[in-house]
Formats: C-alpha cells, structure tokens, sequence
C-alpha cells in the first residue's frame, strides 16, 4: 500500500505574511474617511467631514466624574468578572426593562469592548461555516466583515430609497435558503436612518419565528427617533422569539460614549455563557473605569440624550432641505439616528469640473478634492449610487459643507 501522500512544504519566501481570512478584510470606510479628512485639516485644508458616525457632544459631566473617582479606586486595578461588572449587568438588564420594555435576567446580559465586539461575537456563537445570514443594506460596513470573519454567508437583501430603505417580508421570504440562520434586523439604521413601524417590525419577527431564523437585532440607536418614530424591540412585539434573539446595544451613541468602548449583547443564558468564554479569552473584562462610567450612564436620566436629539433633529432638517435642493440629488427624511442617505445617481456620468465620475466613490473624491467636502460613498454600504453625510457636527459646519458641496454638484452638465 502506498503511503500516504505529506501535505506540500512551502519555504518561508512561499507563506502568507498574513492569513486569507484577516487579509480578507476591508478597512472601515467610515473611519477611512474620517481618517483622512482630520489628516487633510491637520495639513491646512479647511476639510468639513461628514463621515464620522459619533455624536459631536461631550460625555455628561457627571459620567465623567464618576469615572475619575473610579481611576482612584483600587477595586479598579484589577481583573474583574470577564462579562462584566455585576452590578452593571443589573444595570443593563434594568435600563433595557426601562427603555424598551424587555424584561431580561443580568445572567444573560454580557459586557463588551464596544459595540463592535458584541456584532463580532454574536455571530462568532451562533454562526457555523457555511451558515447563511441574510443582511438588509444599505447596512453598517462592519456587519459583513463580522458575519464573514465568524465564517459565515452574508445574503443582500437591498432596499431602495422608494422604499425608505426598508425590507418586506416577501424580500426576506425570497432570500431565505435551507442554510438560512440568521436575520440581522437593525432599526433605527445606520447608514440610511431609516426606522420600520411597529407593524412591520412585528410581521418579520413572525416571520423569523415561523422558519426557526434567530434575529440578531442591532439597538444602538434606540433613543435617536424623530417625527414621532419609535424604536420596537422584536422580542417586545413577539416575545416567542426571546429564545433566538440577540439584542446589541451600548452607551456610545446615547450617551456620547464613543471613545468610552462599553457595549453589550443580551441573549439566551446558553448563548451568553458561550459568547463570555470566548470574550474570556478574547479581551478578559472590559476597562473597570469603563464600566463604571456606564453603570452610572445606563442608571442616570435620559436628559442629556433628550438635549441631543433635539439639536441632531434641527440638523436633520436642515441637511435634508439643503441636499434635496440641489439638482440630481434625492434625500429621503430619515426617521432615526444622524445621518443622511441620498442618492446621488441622477449626478453619475456627467461633467464636473472635467470629470465624469462614473460611481460614487469617484464622485465622493471628486468632491473632497473640489469642494473639500468628506463623505461616504455608498459602495461602503452595499449599494453603489448614494452617499451618507452624518449630520453630528455643529450647524454652522453643516451648512457651509453642504451648501459648499452643493455649489460644486450645481456644476454637473
């Protein structure tokens, strides 16, 4: 009998430097944008961004207060519980009861570094290789990278802006496969801000009840409603679905937390256990001076995001009237979060200033260049056409930025 065949040796000259599975992944174009933006300002250029998806307001001052306290604290200086603080695990569950009306167990809640580390291991507990995801879009950059690094299938569904960029369940039906696992459902949205009904939120999630989907339901943007809009959590309007629901949320966006890094997944008790081994391993515990600046977020008053959303809704008003006026621009109202998402498709193939950008990502550098203006261009977003403006920067940068990219796209013949 011949013996078996070895595997192939490769010599060092022959290996990947970095794997195919990281090297796979694409920069946050949110981020690249903002990056490059701040570079240009930091070089003289009186770049206005609007790429950037955090709130412009400082942390209240009483969070701030509690978290210089706890840098004093020696209970700070050490490991704690890899999925969380206890007492702000309560917290979370209590806030979650307050805001939403889930009604959940502290066992089942689990402390993250940020929001981006509960969408990464969401899907890391309940993807196998193969599993299909089906991902509504426009859609945030990171939810692709995060399905697809977890080894699973991300399946488009895409909404248009004649739809107000929201998904039926006839589009959802007709993307469902027999490895069909998961439904992403994020409302508010981030990038189009767009906010589904309590009606059609409680038709998808019957829906994902009836085929046995889990729902992995993204809520960072929960208290950032306008027009009357509100947020619905899935499992509050089909409370059967409590046992495949994963809840994402955090304080970065409510409470101007960005650069804080305090998310959280809320789950069946199964699953969280599965995510905080892996968290154990992953990062230990989030920073303790961290997580008590959150506990006193989560456990305070919501005046301050109030205060926030008053001035993001004048912003959002004013950016949707000076976008929709400018010829071949056409911007939906959104109804939640801060940004915009017009299309910008009527403005594709003609002249500016003697270019002819053929795609959004050429448009978007053209406008950078000319009207030193930075935005998203769509492509980030899986779809192709459209820009996102975020609209959390003072008024008077907003106006001058947009009316500046305004002047420029006037330009097209």
């Amino acid at each position: 009998m011949a013996a078996p065949e070895a595997p192939p040796v490769h010599s060092p000259a022959q290996r990947r430097r970095v794997s195919a599975r990281i090297g796979g992944i694409a920069e946050s174009a949110t981020l690249a944008v903002d990056a490059k933006a701040k570079a240009l300002k930091a070089a003289g250029r009186p770049v206005i961004g609007f790429g950037a998806g955090e709130p412009d307001f400082p942390t209240p001052e009483a969070i701030v207060e509690v978290a210089a306290a706890a840098a004093r604290d020696p209970r700070n200086h050490r490991y704690t519980p890899a999925a969380g603080l206890p007492e702000l695990r309560e917290a979370v569950a209590a806030k979650t009861a307050r805001d939403s009306g889930y009604q959940v167990q502290a066992s089942q809640v689990l402390i993250t570094n940020g929001g981006k580390q509960a969408v990464y291991q969401a899907f890391a507990t309940l993807l196998d290789p193969g599993d299909e995801v089906l991902l509504p879009a426009p859609y945030w950059t990171t939810y692709p990278e995060a399905i697809t690094l977890a080894g699973g299938v991300p399946v488009q569904v895409t909404a248009d802006e004649s739809a107000d960029y929201l998904v039926t369940v006839e589009q959802l039906e007709a993307a469902r496969t027999p490895r069909t696992k998961v439904l992403l459902f994020v409302s508010p949205s981030n990038p189009t801000g767009a906010v589904y009904d309590r009606e059609q939120t409680e038709a998808i999630g019957r829906w994902a009840l009836e085929h046995g989907i889990w729902v992995v339901t993204d809520e960072i943007y929960e208290h950032l409603v306008y027009d009357g809009a509100q947020a619905h959590s899935l499992p509050v309007l089909v409370p059967e679905l409590a046992d495949t629901t994963v809840v994402l949320n955090g304080v970065a966006k409510t409470y101007a937390m960005t650069g804080w890094r305090v998310g959280w997944m809320i789950s069946p008790a199964d699953v969280t256990k599965a995510a905080a081994n892996l968290q154990s391993h992953l990062t230990s515990n989030v920073a303790n001076v961290s997580q008590r600046a959150a506990l006193e977020a989560v456990s305070g008053s919501l005046d301050a995001v109030y205060a926030m959303r008053t001035a993001f809704d004048r912003r959002r008003r004013t950016m949707v009237e000076l976008l929709s006026a400018i010829p071949g621009v056409q911007c939906p109202t959104p109804k939640g979060a801060f940004y915009c998402y017009p299309s910008v498709k009527g403005l594709l193939g003609k002249e500016i200033r003697g270019q002819r950008p053929q795609t959004s990502v050429e448009l978007a550098a053209l406008v950078l260049e000319h009207a030193e203006v930075a935005v998203v261009p769509g492509e980030a977003f899986g779809t192709p056409g459209y820009f996102r403006l975020s609209y959390a920067l003072g008024d008077e940068d907003l106006v001058t930025g947009v009316n500046r990219m305004g002047d420029l796209l006037r330009e097209a013949k």
